[in-house]
């Protein structure tokens, strides 16, 4: 049996502010999305990077990629990798609709508009934005082919006006200035003239622009509703991959250096390192156990950790003490004896699971049980959820302690002998969409500020609530939800 996990981590600087948060929004569908929030030491600018909004144009989404695991000395990064995943899987530019073309006002419900309301959202927090592409052909301001003229993309920034006045405060935003600034750092790495990059001003907004549909794109929606620079990157898609993806990586890092932000090279990160929990598999029957847990096993069972997840990807032993070596993940193992595994990152301690042999506890109470017996049955193991954006897993009829005012939200279940699919996940009290209201609240992110359906909850005064998990109308699991006042309304 696999255990599929998506991996959400928020590493917390020895300050305590958060320097890295990644969100996955639509989990375990085809067109699941990862945000990844990078903050620097120091407060500064944010860029927003979009990559992958059209699937047949690997350049932006390979480099965009590269930026999610950077660390900035000085402002902000907002990176969206892989911004329409189902059609980079299908390597297709869309499936329902281009997505690039869904900013302005779009009545039309599909996945591609899901996604959009979340980037829209991005680009709100953001200083600036690049949308990378590969794109066809080679710009050029006269006419010189069929292949390289104003009507091509590829090898330009594109931006959809050279100087923009915002409305309201009147402030003018020189994107000619800042694009021809890029250019030039672009320009120094490449040495064939052909491949030089050019500004390519679509002049969206004019009547005469040779470009009207832009108006429906990222860059338009970013400049006109938020006055916020906005450009996108083309290279020309008949490069060398390779070649495509470090001209994108000289273009962002122009851009970063035009809005003042800077990285760390390298990146360092010296907090301390924290075991979340261990995928262990018993009798190939995975479990979620977290640290300082207690996992109950019959004598002779064969036991495997799968996985390990911590606020650090590198660098991780686990050792089950008294067999094998100092690294005994990924290998099988005949537990005879109680013990106890020790997660080590380098040489530093960063959590343990204790094994015990013999009577079995409740999963409601400590620690986690396991029967000697696979049953073929659907059974639910896990709760995945993020409170604050901070992944938390909960086992099966465990508690949720919250405080009014948390964004809590249910990811995904862990469960064995059903896809995660086949299940339905509700939140007893909280209605998704008024439209159409599924009972399936995977992926919503409820604000425990706003009024709750009291009737739903337990004690009839909106104090608990249960998350129940249900396979073909059978009850299948439970969270419980405890919401408390916040200490100041508690005074």
């Amino acid at each position: 049996m696999i255990l599929t996990l998506a991996i959400v981590f928020t590493p917390i600087s020895s300050a305590g502010a958060e320097k890295r948060v990644h969100s996955v929004y639509f989990e375990n569908t085809d067109y699941e999305l990862s945000v990844y929030k990078i903050f620097g030491s120091n407060p500064g600018k944010t860029l927003m990077l979009i990559g992958g909004i059209q699937g047949d144009e690997p350049g932006g989404f390979l480099s965009a990629d590269l930026y999610a695991d950077i660390s900035l000395a000085k402002g902000n990064l907002i990176v969206v990798p892989r911004a329409n995943f189902q059609s980079i899987v299908l390597k297709l530019r869309k499936i329902n609709e281009d997505m690039n073309r869904k900013f302005a006002e779009d009545r039309k419900s599909n996945y591609e508009a899901k996604i959009v309301v979340i980037l829209k959202k991005l680009i709100s927090e953001s200083d600036v934005l690049l949308n990378l592409h590969d794109g066809s052909g080679f710009y050029s301001e006269k006419w010189e082919s069929d292949s390289r003229n104003p009507n091509r993309y590829g090898q330009s920034i594109i931006a959809d006006a050279d100087v923009y006045v915002d409305p309201k405060t009147k402030k003018e935003i020189y994107l000619g200035d800042m694009a021809r600034t890029a250019i030039k750092k672009i320009n120094e790495s490449i040495k064939n003239p052909l491949h030089h990059f050019h500004f390519n001003n679509h002049k969206t907004n004019e009547t005469s622009s040779l470009h009207k549909e832009q108006r429906k794109s990222a860059t338009f929606f970013a400049l006109y509703s938020y006055s916020i620079p906005a450009f996108g990157v083309e290279t020309h898609r008949g490069l060398p991959l390779e070649e495509k993806v470090r001209q994108h990586n000289v273009a962002i890092n122009a851009f970063m250096e035009i809005f003042d932000i800077v990285p760390e090279l390298p990146g360092v990160n010296l907090e301390k390192p924290k075991l979340y929990y261990l995928v262990i598999a018993v009798n190939d029957l995975p479990l979620v156990v977290k640290d300082q847990q207690t996992l109950h096993v019959n004598k002779g069972d064969m036991l495997e950790i799968s996985h390990i997840e911590a606020n650090y990807k590198r660098g991780l032993t686990a050792d089950i003490v008294g067999l094998g070596t100092i690294n005994d993940a990924r290998k099988e193992f005949r537990i005879l004896n109680p013990t106890r595994i020790v997660v080590r990152k380098d040489y530093y301690p960063s959590g343990s699971v204790n094994i015990a042999i013999g009577e079995k506890t409740s999963l409601m109470a400590q620690g986690v049980s396991l029967s000697g017996k696979v049953k073929a049955s659907p059974n639910v193991k896990a709760f995945k959820t993020r409170i604050n954006g901070i992944e938390h897993v909960f086992n099966n009829y465990g508690t949720a302690n919250l405080v009014k005012g948390d964004k809590f939200q249910i990811t995904d279940v862990v469960a064995e002998h059903v896809a995660p699919a086949d299940l339905v996940v509700n939140f007893k009290g909280f209605v998704g969409d008024p439209t159409n209201n599924t009972g399936e609240d995977r992926g919503f992110v409820i604000d425990t500020a706003k009024p709750l359906l009291k009737r739903y909850s337990l004690d009839k005064k909106g104090k608990q609530y249960q998350v129940v998990v249900t396979h073909k109308d059978k009850n299948m699991g439970r969270l419980l939800v405890n919401l408390s006042d916040p200490p100041a309304a508690q005074n």
